[in-house]
């Protein structure tokens, strides 16, 4: 396997594995932690148009981002192409991104009941007006995550695709489930080797990569242009270097000893920690202290980079004790060392 850098209208991808959006997961300490094990692209967490028109602080702060996880993406989401054509032109205006990503696949219900995210695949032609409408609002290059379809009764993503192509799109990621599937069940990547046969913007294929090696047997398969990697990065951000150590003739295998796990948790809640300050900047009222708020919002992170090990029980019991950058890291010591439990 050979990793080849992704032309994405006028802007160049070294590394053609990306981390796609995820809503409540992939924040800016995760995708910072991810650029640094090698991910070559990070998109935000899905944004409201509308919102950020409206000037919303709160949903501004979803396009918050460090000079640490760049190349980054901007990922909207909306109906209304004046609307997202707005809201991307004062995204740009940020000078921050590389590219601004239309969100037409989001399966939770609160968006799609919008008329947004997957909605949109029953409307190609919508799709193809919010694309041309950005597209005429901004000088970065516009592209579409999507679906196959909405189900397995409307699969569509063949004329979504042409859509978003002949509307001036530079590139469509296409997760190869429908929105009814939401992340479960096999991807189709015959639809993935449909689409890129077809169409002459670059495409990238996601869903159903567990390991690095489906990565490779992916880009054989299908032929796409680049490949995202999302839920098997959750505990295991070091999949890219996995990933890119693969791709060089290497096993691809690494893993981190303990105390190498210990201190990325460490800096990941530090990270977080960060994240958190800069937020606070923003917010009258503190329901936290960016410290504790930081310990909780690892929570999640942290089940998965301990999933597995003996003490994991305990872990689960003593989350909602954590309050501090110190605690957390004093509570996975006791499951990656074997120490008795700290107080």
């Amino acid at each position: 396997m050979t990793l080849k850098p992704i032309q994405i209208g006028s802007v160049e991808i070294k590394n053609p594995v990306m981390l796609p959006p995820m809503a409540g997961l992939a924040d800016s300490a995760f995708r910072t932690v991810c650029m640094r094990f090698g991910c070559g692209l990070t998109f935000t967490e899905i944004t409201n148009a509308a919102a950020l028109v409206r000037k919303s602080w709160r949903t501004w702060l979803l396009l918050a981002t460090t000079d640490e996880e760049r190349p980054a993406v901007a990922h909207i989401y909306g109906r209304n192409p004046e609307e997202m054509a707005e809201a991307a032109r004062r995204i740009e205006a940020m000078g921050r991104f590389s590219l601004i990503d239309i969100n037409c696949g989001c399966p939770v219900r609160r968006i799609m009941v919008r008329g947004c995210g997957a909605a949109l695949m029953g409307e190609p032609a919508l799709i193809g007006r919010i694309v041309e409408k950005i597209s005429a609002a901004v000088s970065l290059p516009v592209t579409v995550k999507t679906r196959i379809g909405l189900d397995p009764e409307h699969h569509n993503i063949d004329e979504v695709a042409r859509v978003v192509e002949e509307s001036g799109g530079s590139a469509i990621a296409i997760h190869a489930r429908y929105a009814s599937a939401g992340h479960g069940g096999p991807a189709d990547w015959d639809a993935l080797a449909s689409v890129k046969r077809q169409r002459g913007i670059a495409v990238i294929g996601n869903g159903g990569i567990t390991e690095p090696e489906d990565v490779e047997k992916m880009f054989a398969k299908t032929g796409v242009d680049g490949v995202m990697i999302g839920r098997a990065t959750l505990g295991r951000p070091w999949i890219f270097r996995q990933v890119s150590d693969l791709a060089a003739g290497g096993p691809g295998n690494w893993l981190p000893s303990d105390s190498e796990l210990l201190d990325l948790i460490r800096e990941h809640t530090t990270l977080l920690f960060e994240m958190k300050k800069r937020e606070a900047a923003f917010r009258k009222k503190l329901k936290f202290p960016p410290e504790a708020s930081a310990a909780l919002t690892i929570r999640p992170h942290l089940l998965k980079y301990l999933n597995g090990r003996p003490g994991i029980g305990e872990v689960r019991k003593r989350l909602n004790e954590l309050n501090s950058v110190e605690a957390v890291c004093a509570l996975s010591k006791t499951v990656l060392r074997g120490l008795d439990s700290v107080s």
